[in-house]
């Protein structure tokens, strides 16, 4: 058995979807009518994985080290929130085994954007894109998500320290 300690951690968010704003997926600016609302570019992904990579480090989460109601995150890349907790996570001397994400919409399908989607976010991470994964799902038509008022994601990975 391995002295390496391993940890799971699992990360949510969600955001509306308004006419007027971009949208922004895993850093990649995604061709759509609506965007999502947030404090930074609201990118629902990328802020789930800093969740997940947060709880597994047991550094917290988003809201304490990036507060929305800090004006210096106003707008900002949330790839660039990525890479800072990457620099967190090296300190403390941890390594990302894997990310597994689900994301939640009727529309876009995010097929066609996934591989840039994960290039952008291994890229940030210096990860392998074989490390990550991100999967497209709909609510079929049922509630918010179902009239396209939002979208979903959900992150999980798994992170060593030895």
């Amino acid at each position: 058995m391995s002295n390496n300690l391993l940890r799971i951690g699992n990360g949510f968010d969600s955001h509306r979807l308004e006419e007027g704003y971009k949208l922004i997926l895993g850093g990649i600016e995604i061709p759509f009518e609506k965007g999502l609302v947030g404090h930074s570019d609201a990118d629902v992904l990328t802020h789930s994985i800093i969740d997940c990579l947060l709880g597994a480090s047991n550094l917290g989460d988003i809201g304490e080290h990036f507060p929305p109601s800090d004006p210096a995150f106003k707008g900002i890349s949330s790839l660039s929130l990525l890479k800072n907790v990457k620099d967190k996570l090296l300190l403390e001397k941890w390594q990302i085994v894997n990310i597994d994400c689900i994301l939640i919409c009727e529309r876009p399908k995010i097929s066609s954007y996934k591989n840039k989607i994960v290039s952008s976010l291994a890229e940030a991470l210096n990860l392998s894109v074989d490390r990550l994964s991100i999967k497209g799902k709909t609510a079929e038509k049922m509630g918010s998500l179902g009239r396209e008022e939002g979208i979903v994601a959900i992150s999980t990975c798994l992170l060593e320290k030895g």
